[in-house]
Parts: structure tokens; sequence; C-alpha cells
């Protein structure tokens, strides 16, 4: 496999591409059981049917793991949302309809996203009172086993030549309730866009698939938190703000 054009680039991996071939290349510090999770997890939701990228291996190259994937050659809908700003009601409505599509599935060995959120709040700094409220908050949302991507925003969906979106990145996608998802997505917005296209965004959510936008603001603190334990000091500190277990009752 050629190392030699590079697509993407993050803090622990690097994704080249070779041909046909997307090749995720991960740091010999990144552990070996979340590389192996994210092959499982793409393996499982490519079960479902929904248009993924195809894994193809799993294999060490240079003594580092690697991820074999299809590599899909488009544009991101964060990028054609920049380029053609006219067009946003289009690209969000676009946007919506793929996530509620990827909500409608079922994948019964991903893992369960209460399992992970509960992980995630006893890992924070949060003190023991804030945490103790999150959890119960967390026992206390239904319980349900749609499958979730866990990181759904406009640059994780490339649209191709010939208009057709690819969902990507699936390493922390997990099975639980679609409206968690939601407030993932909202948070991502309101911290890497703004307000306004965050408000949008949810409206519309909320509005396509009948759910009560006030159930989506009783998972943000509990999102907030579970994210809050990885990230930058200051997208911590713009978690910290939304956990408020009070304010949201």
């Amino acid at each position: 496999m050629k190392l030699d054009t590079i697509i993407a680039e993050r803090s622990n991996k690097t994704v080249y591409r070779d041909g046909d071939l997307a090749i995720k290349l991960f740091d010999t510090s990144y552990s070996k059981s979340l590389v192996l999770n994210e092959a499982l997890n793409q393996a499982r939701v490519e079960e479902t049917g929904l248009a993924i990228p195809k894994l193809h291996s799993v294999t060490k190259i240079d003594g580092r793991w690697a991820i074999v994937l299809d590599y899909i050659e488009g544009k991101t809908l964060r990028q054609l949302m920049k380029e053609n700003p006219d067009k946003i009601d289009e690209y969000m409505d676009l946007f919506v309809t793929l996530q509620q599509e990827v909500h409608s599935k079922r994948a019964p060995l991903l893992g369960k996203l209460k399992d992970k959120m509960h992980r995630k709040i006893s890992e924070s700094s949060f003190d023991a009172s804030t945490r103790y409220e999150l959890h119960l908050r967390l026992d206390s949302m239904p319980k349900h086993d749609k499958v979730c991507h866990g990181d759904f925003c406009p640059s994780n969906i490339i649209i191709n030549s010939d208009g057709q979106p690819f969902i990507i990145d699936w390493m922390h996608a997990t099975q639980g309730n679609a409206s968690a998802d939601v407030a993932r997505t909202y948070l991502t917005f309101s911290l890497y866009e703004n307000n306004e296209i965050a408000e949008k965004y949810l409206k519309l959510f909320c509005k396509k698939s009948d759910t009560p936008i006030q159930y989506v603001h009783k998972w943000l603190p509990i999102v907030a938190a579970s994210q809050s334990v990885k990230g930058k000091p200051e997208e911590r500190e713009f978690l910290a703000k939304w956990v408020d277990v009070v304010e949201y009752e």
C-alpha cells in the first residue's frame, strides 16, 4: 500500500489515499482495542445497509495499526455548506434526513450508548454530586436500540460526483436513544459553527421527527458531561457550561 497522498490528519491518526482505498493509519500510542472496536463498528454498521465506506481489512504498517476502507471521492457536506450558503436550508434538510435514516437502523452487536455515557460521566472532572445527578438523569431516560453515529456532523458526510451521500467515521457508534445523538450534533454545531445554525438544525430535526425540543434539552447536560472527558481545554470549558442538571429540569 502506498502512503503518498494524505487526505486527512488528526492528532492521533493520518488518512491516506491509495487508488480506490483509504488507509487510516494510527499512531503507535493509539490503543489496539480502540482500533479493533472502530473496525467492528464499521463492519456492524455496514451490515445495516447504510451508505458507508466498506471495510476491507485491519492490518499493521511499519508497526502501526491501520484500517483499510473504500475511498469516497467528493466533497463533505460542510464544504458544500460553506461554498453555497444560499443552499443552507436544502443541505440541512438532507443532513437531517440522513441522520433519521441512521436512527431507523438496528445493529444489536454495537455497544450500548447508556453504558458508554455512564463510563464517561464517571471519568469526568465534575464533582461527586454533579456526577451523581447526571447518572440519575441518564438512568431515567428511555432505553432505545437505534443506531447512533456519535459524531454526526456535516464534515462526516461526503457527497460523491453522482450526488450520493456517504456517512464516514463510525468510531463512536453505539445503539441507544436517538435524541442523545441529536444533542451531540447540536452541541457540535454550537461549538464549531454558531448558535443560529445549531438552532436551525435542532428545530428542523424535531419538526421532521416529531420530537419535542424539550426532550432533546434533557439530554444536553448528560451528553456535554460525557464529551468533556476528551478534547481541548476550550472545548471542555464550553461543554461544562451545559452541565447544569437543574436548568433543564
